[in-house]
């Protein structure tokens, strides 16, 4: 779709006769927004969750992408053991890990 939008930008351009200038100022522009809006937001997101994932304590309270909560009973580079109830103990990967949303509120009162 953008394919196609920036296509009909640059017919227009050539059909207006406006400058080979101008087209590549609105390309650019073009690009430098789709980065603002699109790219440089996800990238914050993601150093978030690396940060987040680099600070994980044995005894934290975590939640998995597919909803466990649980515990950290140990930490690996690759896996987390979790404790999900009282002796029950999953490895999952710890790019699978999010915060718990009890731990966010107590950091947040902090």
């Amino acid at each position: 779709m953008i394919t196609m939008n920036l296509i009909s930008v640059l017919l227009q351009a050539q059909a207006g006769g406006g400058s080979p200038l101008q087209m590549i100022l609105m390309i650019v522009l073009m690009i430098g927004a789709m980065w603002f809006f699109m790219i440089r937001p996800q990238q914050k997101q993601q150093k978030k969750e690396q940060a987040f994932r680099a600070s994980l304590r044995k005894g934290d309270e975590v939640v998995t992408a597919s909803g466990l909560y649980g515990t950290i009973k140990e930490i690996s580079d690759f896996y987390v053991m979790l404790e999900i109830a009282h002796n029950v103990v999953v490895k999952v990967n710890i790019n699978s890990i999010y915060p718990s949303g009890n731990s966010a509120s107590e950091t947040a009162s902090k």
